[in-house]
This record gives C-alpha cells, structure tokens and sequence, in this order.
C-alpha cells in the first residue's frame, strides 16, 4: 500500500491525532497502559464502535500497541509504542499553544459583547 502524500509535514501530524477521540485516547496512554475497558470507561460518551476504529488508526500509524492475551474474556491491553510515547513534548507544546490561544479568543469574545451591546449609535 503506497503512502500518503503530503503537501506539507506537519498535515502528517494532524492526520495521526486528528479525529475527536485520538487526543483522548493519547492523553490516557501517556500515563501508561491500560485495558480497553479502562480506556472505554475513562472516555465518557465514546462508543465501542468508535474507540476500537480510534485504537486502530492509531494502531496502523505506530502510535499504539494492542497485547492481546489469549483468555476468557479475552484482555487487550493498549500502550503507546516509542513513536508514540515521543509525541508527548510535541503535544505539550500545542497545549501552551491552544491555551494562549483560547485566551486571546475569549478576550475578542468579551471586547465583541461590549461593543456589540454598547449604546453607540452611528448616526449621532
């Protein structure tokens, strides 16, 4: 299967975490492995369906391991691999990023409700 193309590199990246439980499920796995029920509980308002389509991509880029232990009930333990694990200082920065980020649109948000309901009238 040939690889996808790029415009730009970083695309490659959002490609990997993009998808609205992949951070998640990223977030859990950075404080060590755990259990797909343990992941499943942790993620309120996930479906099977979903979790385990998430656990996969993240599975088919390197970023996730899946130990499947042959018992009854069967066990499936997930825990991100070294590609995975070297994605945390990136992500650490992106939160700083997302949290000025968030602030600098909060500020706007207020300064738009002030103006928005100030009494200036134009015509005065």
């Amino acid at each position: 299967m040939p690889h996808k193309q790029y415009m730009c590199p970083v695309e490659a990246l959002v490609d990997v975490i993009g998808g609205k439980w992949k951070m998640p499920i990223l977030t859990l796995l950075f404080q060590g492995t755990k259990r797909y029920g343990e992941l499943r509980q942790h993620l309120t308002g996930v479906t099977e369906r979903m979790l385990t389509m998430q656990l996969r991509e993240l599975e088919q880029s390197g970023i996730v391991q899946r130990k499947v232990y042959a018992e009854v009930p069967i066990k499936v333990e997930c825990s991100l691999t070294d590609l995975g694990l070297s994605l945390k200082p990136v992500l650490q920065v992106m939160l700083g990023w997302s949290e000025q980020y968030l602030c600098v649109i909060e500020q706007k948000a207020v300064w738009w409700e002030e103006v928005s309901n100030s009494s200036i009238n134009p015509t005065d």
